[in-house]
């Protein structure tokens, strides 16, 4: 069974264009990511029509809610069909056991946010967070795992840390995946592709890099190349 290591985030403001640029890619190298711009602006549609060109979505909304709430848009998102999606951690267990139950017997993966890339440590003391980022990432992924979700999302920088303590079965999806040349952006946690997959990360989360690219199907196969270099 095909497994693309790459989920490209489709974050852009005009649905005809990510539909466009969607149709660039390659499913069989790719999955792709709908976040809050685009499921706000167009909702289940856009999610219909990437699934007719191939592709898995995984459906990043991160929800954050009272338990019956995010129980209830979890097992909406998985009737979609969507591969995949996400919570956030910080709702405690009694919300991601409650998002965990509601998708028993589904084939959508439920993962959880530990912390956004773009938060760095004086934004988490600020937020009056004593620990480092990578102590409440580690925390909030054991929380994660002891939920019975499949994994979370987290740098690329704490995946090394969390692979040890979670094991070979849980899921780690990360964001602000940049090659060596690639600008940061608006992410303060950032590793390369061959960084990400030697501290253990399954799936790499890829934005810019490939959708600002003048030639995007280019960018995924090199972005794929420097995966199997490093697996």
């Amino acid at each position: 069974m095909n497994d693309p290591r790459i989920i490209v985030a489709l974050d852009f403001s005009d649905p005809d264009v990510a539909l466009n640029f969607a149709a660039q890619l390659d499913s069989a190298l790719c999955r792709v990511k709908v976040g809050k711009e685009l499921f706000t602006l167009v909702g289940p549609q856009l999610v219909e029509k990437l699934m007719k060109l191939g592709f898995d979505i995984f459906l990043d909304l991160k929800f954050h809610d009272i338990p019956n709430t995010v129980a209830a848009a979890c097992h909406a998102a998985s009737s979609l069909g969507v591969w995949m999606v996400n919570v956030h951690a910080l709702g405690g267990s009694k919300m991601l056991t409650a998002a965990r139950q509601a998708l028993e017997g589904k084939k959508t993966r439920l993962i959880a946010v530990t912390l956004l890339t773009s938060l760095a440590q004086d934004d988490l003391t600020e937020l009056g967070f004593i620990d480092t980022a990578e102590s409440m990432a580690q925390r909030l992924a054991l929380l994660t795992q002891r939920c019975g979700l499949d994994g979370v999302v987290c740098s690329a920088l704490e995946a090394a840390r969390l692979r040890k303590v979670t094991g070979a079965d849980f899921l780690l999806v990360t964001p602000g995946i940049r090659s060596v040349d690639d600008s940061k952006d608006d992410q303060a946690r950032i590793a390369t592709p061959a960084m990400a997959i030697h501290n253990g990360a399954n799936y790499l989360v890829i934005g810019r890099p490939i959708t600002r690219s003048s030639d995007p199907l280019k960018a995924l196969q090199r972005f794929n190349d420097e995966i199997m270099l490093a697996v």
